[in-house]
């Protein structure tokens, strides 16, 4: 369930955006079809977006390209989804972080908790990386057709956790189809709990976990929030989500197609990431007015979480963690921090 709300929150706000079309020449021969998998449930929000997405590359192309959507995890989860892609039995899909990090483990460092220290840090970043992790994923085989913001997550707790040392009383659910995440949070000093996404909430209930971490979108629309009532303010790690196709299905469109696809997308995208943002705040709103506490840790604690966050994932370069992608990704880091006075 978690699996198939998140990967929805991440189109939530392009339900309502129409693509801009421009004319194309008549397929010369058959048309193309595209079968792209989606485990959000069939008529939400992310659904509805991929099916507009779908008929307006069809007029794009005056039909010589199909899209046909498979929603409600009809091809499985994202590990199941890339390898259908390599199978060639579904041609696309549409990714989280978690997904991301399974076509290439180097793209893991992007769910490193407490690695990037603002949204606008984030943001500038992840622009100057765009080119090296798509190089990367293109070097697996497949085409970043769309990336997007999902928003930002979060801890939620039964219990206050301010400093680093209030969770260690505390078992935290880790997912067991991120086992890097899980080796991040086991080397920060933390007992973690392994499970399904579906068995979240009877880990809570039964007492089996007593923090997680999600998007607040998440937390907010599952009722997580409900039996984990406290959440610590700093957001731990971005959320990011990625439209792939395989690189022998996107050399299937014609050529002239390409960049009117991308340039459709990419203007139907603007703007999504503070929408998505403003999506985000109202969740919180909405949890802190039925009975959410938000807690704010002091200057000293905060430190203490980035520091051990930090060595944690410097123990696992080369493992779970690509040396030279965190190498960059904090070297970039670095430059804004200096370019800001920070």
């Amino acid at each position: 369930m978690i699996k198939r709300i998140r990967i929805a929150a991440i189109f939530a706000v392009l339900a309502s955006l129409v693509l801009p079309m421009t004319p194309a020449a008549p397929a010369s021969s058959g048309p193309v079809v595209i079968k792209i998998a989606s485990i959000a449930p069939g008529r939400s929000p992310w659904d509805k977006a991929l099916e507009q997405v779908a008929n307006d590359w069809e007029r794009l192309s005056n039909g010589s390209v199909i899209v046909k959507i498979y929603p409600g995890s009809i091809a499985g989860g994202e590990q199941d989804m890339i390898r259908k892609m390599r199978l060639g039995s579904i041609q696309g899909g549409v990714f989280s972080n978690m997904g991301l990090a399974k076509v290439d483990h180097s793209l893991t460092v992007l769910s490193i908790p407490f690695l990037f220290h603002s949204r606008d840090e984030f943001t500038a970043v992840f622009e100057r990386m765009k080119p090296t992790f798509e190089k990367i994923i293109e070097d697996k085989g497949f085409k970043v057709v769309l990336w997007t913001m999902a928003g930002w997550i979060n801890f939620f707790s039964k219990k206050p956790v301010t400093d680093p040392d209030d969770l260690k009383k505390l078992k935290i659910s880790v997912t067991a189809d991120f086992p890097e995440v899980e080796q991040v949070w086991k080397h920060m000093g933390y007992e973690v709990v392994t499970g399904d996404d579906n068995d979240l909430m009877i880990q809570l209930q039964s007492g089996a976990v007593s923090a997680i971490y999600l998007p607040a979108l998440v937390a907010a629309s599952g009722q997580f929030f409900a039996l984990a009532p406290h959440m610590l303010a700093p957001s731990l790690a971005p959320l990011v989500g990625g439209l792939l196709l395989t690189d022998k299905a996107w050399a299937s469109i014609p050529a002239e197609l390409h960049q009117p696809f991308l340039d459709a997308v990419a203007k139907a995208s603007k703007g999504l990431y503070d929408e998505t943002m403003t999506l985000e705040s109202d969740a919180v709103k909405m949890m802190k007015d039925n009975k959410l506490v938000v807690h704010d840790p002091p200057a000293a604690s905060l430190a203490k979480w980035r520091e051990a966050a930090n060595g944690a994932a410097a123990r696992l370069l080369g493992t779970v963690f690509s040396k030279e992608i965190y190498d960059q990704v904090t070297g970039y880091i670095q430059d804004y921090r200096k370019g800001h006075g920070q």
